[in-house]
Order: C-alpha cells, then sequence, then structure tokens
C-alpha cells in the first residue's frame, strides 16, 4: 500500500492527496477468501493509511466497495472518515438505508455514492439496451424503472434529477460520484442537481412503495 501511494504521488508531482480509499474488499470478488483479504485491509492498510493521515500525507482515509454492508463492518472495525458506496444507494437501491447511512451519519463520516444512476438505467430510462451494474437490465428493474420514469413524467421531471437528487438528499451523503462521457452530461447533471422537484412526486414514490416510506427527500425550500 505504501509503495502504491508512493508511486502515485510521484505521477501525480504532489508531496499529498486528499482521499485514499482501500478498494473492493468484497465477497463478490475475493469469494471463500474475502475474511484473509478483510483482515490484510484491516491489519495491514489500514493501519498505514491511518500514520499516514496522522502525519498528513492523507487527508482522509476510507473504503470503495459496492455492498453497504461490507461498508458497514468496515465502518465498524476502524476509524474511518469518508466511504465510497457504488451504486448501493439509489431510486433502485436501498439495503444502505436501515444501517449504514445512519451509523454514517451518527459517526460524522461522509458517503460518497458511487453511480448514482446504478451505471445508466436511471439516467436513460428503461429504453432498449439499458444497463444495471454494467450489465443489460434484467426485466424486473426495467419494469421498476418504467413504473418511477412515469410518475416523474407526470409531474414534469426527467427520472435523471429525480434519481440524482434522491441520492443526495441522505443528510450522510456528502457528493455523487457520477460517469461522464461528454461535457454535455456534466451540464446536464449540473442542472439535474438543482432543478425544482415538487413534494407531490415524492409523496407518490412513497405511496406507491417504489422508495421506502422513511428515505430522506430534497427538502420543501429546494424541492418546492
Amino acid at each position: 500500500m505504501l509503495r502504491a501511494l508512493e508511486d502515485s504521488l510521484q505521477r501525480l508531482g504532489l508531496c499529498r492527496v486528499d482521499i485514499a480509499l482501500i478498494h473492493d474488499v468484497n465477497p463478490r470478488w475475493h469469494g471463500d477468501d474475502y475474511e484473509r483479504r478483510f483482515r490484510e485491509a484491516m491489519e495491514g492498510a489500514y493501519p498505514a493509511l491511518a500514520r499516514l493521515r496522522d502525519e498528513g500525507v492523507v487527508r482522509a482515509i476510507g473504503v470503495g466497495v459496492k455492498g453497504a454492508d461490507v461498508c458497514l463492518r468496515f465502518a465498524r472495525a476502524g476509524r474511518f472518515d469518508c466511504f465510497m458506496l457504488a451504486g448501493g444507494y439509489t431510486l433502485l437501491e436501498h439495503a444502505a438505508l436501515d444501517e449504514f447511512l445512519p451509523h454514517c451519519a451518527a459517526h460524522g463520516i461522509a458517503v460518497m455514492v458511487a453511480s448514482p444512476f446504478n451505471s445508466g438505467i436511471l439516467a436513460t430510462g428503461a429504453v432498449e439496451g439499458a444497463r444495471y451494474f454494467y450489465q443489460p437490465a434484467p426485466d424486473d428493474v426495467k419494469a421498476r424503472v418504467q413504473r418511477l420514469d412515469d410518475v416523474c413524467r407526470r409531474h414534469g421531471v426527467p427520472l435523471g434529477a429525480v434519481a440524482l437528487q434522491f441520492t443526495l438528499a441522505h443528510p450522510a451523503v456528502a457528493t455523487a460520484v457520477c460517469g461522464y462521457r461528454s461535457p454535455v452530461e456534466v451540464d446536464t447533471n449540473q442542472q439535474w442537481s438543482t432543478l425544482p422537484i415538487p413534494a407531490a412526486l415524492w409523496d407518490e414514490l412513497k405511496a406507491l412503495g417504489l422508495i421506502p416510506a422513511h428515505a430522506p427527500t430534497p427538502r420543501a425550500d429546494v424541492s418546492a
């Protein structure tokens, strides 16, 4: 880990970085080797990163992984400043809402939600070839997205704006990390992040069970 960070600092021409993340320690990738990899991260990488944070070489340390359950395990095992949760808190994915996000909010841990559009489908809608976690979206996901899109259309709001603002509304979420293919997409997401969304839209999504009733939504002074 120390060698990798030193190599990165040399390539970047910097003496420090803002954030360093332990990446993808996940049962999905490691299978039966996951427990060993978790211990390796907490007994090796974590102490080294914590020392570098104390020395000011790294300003914040965290973990980047897909599963909210894995993030929560790390959060309880060490003193982390932030987490990058990949696609794990979106209009389609709510598992982080019950334990992980409340834990982060209570302990002042910032959450960066990567892929708030679940790698595409929440930006494009349930179109032909829509992607969900980098794979062709299955029929049940496309059906849920179509229901979400129908509500958005009734209120005259783009699905992508609702998806982005839903993710950002949770008090533990500091930012959303989106993927871009063009400057136009950057401008579009910037507009979506502040587009007024009527409170009635959020109420309808909750009434239909498309998002949890206890999910935070943008404040009335922002979305009215």
